[in-house]
């Protein structure tokens, strides 16, 4: 699997599928409606109750979009099974900076409703870990420039 492709378990497939289908359908009439209350009430360039309904639209709008293209190239099936190699959808369990951390790595999308926190493979951290077994150790480029050095603790098949 790319490390640019997004893993989404079966579920979490289902779960986008349906916000999605819900912001193309009740959320886009309902705002629609407000619009057009809004504009009934007259001048638009100091109609608060417009422009809110318009960055409501906005951020409807964005949020089918990055739905749509997520959807359409993720890859969605089962978690990958632990081999023990740091892949995306795996769990992993690193010392960052003397630290021990308990992260997957993958989409923020397959993890909602857990407490795991998440890192993208495209990540700074992700980047520098993917295809690292346990035991290993590499150090990455924070934003600030600062190296921080990584060793890899575990690596654990997801359960959602």
């Amino acid at each position: 699997m790319a490390e640019t492709t997004t893993w989404l378990t079966p579920e979490s497939a289902e779960r986008l599928k349906a916000e999605l289908a819900e912001l193309e359908g009740p959320a886009r009439v309902d705002i629609a409606k407000k619009i057009e209350a809004a504009r009934e009430e007259g001048d638009l360039k100091e109609n608060g109750g417009y422009h809110a309904a318009k960055d409501e639209q906005g951020k409807i709008e964005a949020r089918i979009r990055q739905l749509t293209e997520l959807l359409r190239t993720a890859t969605i099936g089962e978690p990958p099974e632990s081999h023990g190699v740091v892949e995306v959808g795996t769990v992993v369990t690193a010392n960052i900076a003397g630290d021990d951390s308990t992260f997957l790595l993958g989409s923020r999308e397959i993890a909602d409703g857990s407490d795991l926190d998440v890192y993208p493979a495209t990540s700074p951290l992700g980047q520098a870990i993917l295809g690292l077994e346990i035991g290993q150790e590499t150090s990455y480029a924070a934003p600030s420039g600062k190296q921080i050095t990584v060793r890899i603790v575990a690596v654990e098949t997801y359960t959602g």
